[in-house]
Order: structure tokens, then sequence, then C-alpha cells
């Protein structure tokens, strides 16, 4: 009999919001998360590499696929941009299942998928809830343009290809604010952890915000 697959709680957030916070708040909180951005970034040293070099030749330097160059050639060329994610998404996906195998075989009752594009990618699908980072607008800009090499031009740009904030919040299960600060974010964090224990049945601490 194979082991119980935990609830998969889907983490998403516009750029800014604060998601990788709220991704390592959960860490915190003992809860396992798979960084989708970070399994990209993996794969494009290791599997990754020769289909996208393949589809994008001169973009490998190294053995590593040099994401600068990559970007370069996507980034504001739909058809490119989908030709690319056709051949990463899968991947990230595969990564995706032996991660949640994994948490399953340590017997883990719940586990994170940190998804930025979520709902662009329509990937509500692969969770059993999503949780929503967000912050007021203003914020969202601060941090955003505060970031190295950000630019008005290129924020626009992220955020034209981005559900809206609002729709997202709408279409969330959970909600969760950073524009308060770190506590805050961790007191929700927690608040959402103890509901979705007691919803789950799950005996002990684990998982429970109580970390």
């Amino acid at each position: 009999m194979s082991p119980r697959r935990p609830f998969r709680l889907g983490l998403t957030g516009s750029i800014g919001m604060g998601k990788s916070t709220t991704a390592q708040i959960f860490r915190a909180f003992g809860v396992p998360v798979h960084d989708a951005d970070a399994a990209v970034h993996a794969l494009y040293g290791e599997e990754g590499v020769a289909p996208v070099e393949a589809a994008f030749p001169g973009v490998a330097v190294g053995g590593r696929i040099d994401r600068t160059l990559l970007g370069a050639r996507v980034l504001g060329n739909e058809p490119a941009m989908k030709r690319l994610e056709a051949i990463v998404h899968p991947l990230v996906q595969a990564r995706e299942q032996a991660f949640l195998e994994n948490a399953a075989a340590a017997g883990e009752p719940l586990a994170v998928l940190d998804i930025p594009l979520l709902f662009e990618n329509g990937s509500e699908g692969r969770v059993d809830a999503v949780v929503v980072v967000t912050a007021p607008e203003s914020v969202q800009r601060a941090r955003v343009l505060a970031r190295l090499g950000m630019t008005e031009a290129k924020f626009a740009a992220i955020l034209a290809r981005q559900v809206p904030d609002s729709e997202k919040r709408r279409r969330a299960d959970y909600v969760i604010d950073t524009g308060q600060g770190l506590d805050q974010a961790r007191a929700a964090v927690a608040a959402l952890l103890r509901g979705l224990k007691q919803k789950l049945g799950v005996a002990g601490d684990k998982g429970d915000g109580d970390a």
C-alpha cells in the first residue's frame, strides 16, 4: 500500500508581494516546500540544458543555461516563451512529483507547492487549496523597484504577464498579507496551519504553526 499523499497547498502571489518570505515561514514551521523557481534554476544546470539549448542555440554556457541570454531570447516574444514553457513545465512537474512522493514516504500531512504563475499557467488542478500572498500596491512597487537592475518598464512588463492581484485574491482559498511586516505574516501563516491541521485531523504539533 502506497503512502497517503500529503495535502497540497499551492502558494502563489504577484512579484514583490512577499511570496518567498512566506515560503520561508512555512519551512520554519516544519512544512516541506517545493520551490518551482528553484527547480527551474536547478534543471538549467542538469536535465534541462540539452532540450533548452536545442530550442534556443547559444544560451548554454559552460554546461549551464545562461538565464540572461535565455531571457533576451524569450522575454516579449510570446511564441518563444510558449516554446520554452513546453520544455520546462514537464521537467518542473516531474521534480514536483518526486518531492510529493518523498513527503508522502516521510508521513508529511501537508506540503506546500510554491508556484509563482499558478493561476497564469492553469495549475490549480495540481493543488488541493491555494494561498495567495498579497501586499498593498505601494509596498509591492517599492519592493520591486528596489531590486538590482529593475526598471519601471521591466516591472510593467512582468505585471502584464501576471493575473492581477485582486483576481488572485478572489480566487484564493487563503490570503496572507505581508504588508504589515514579518510578525503579522508569521501569525497569519500560523493561524492558517492551525486551521488546516483541524481540517485534516492531524494529531500532534506537526505543521500546526506552534513551532
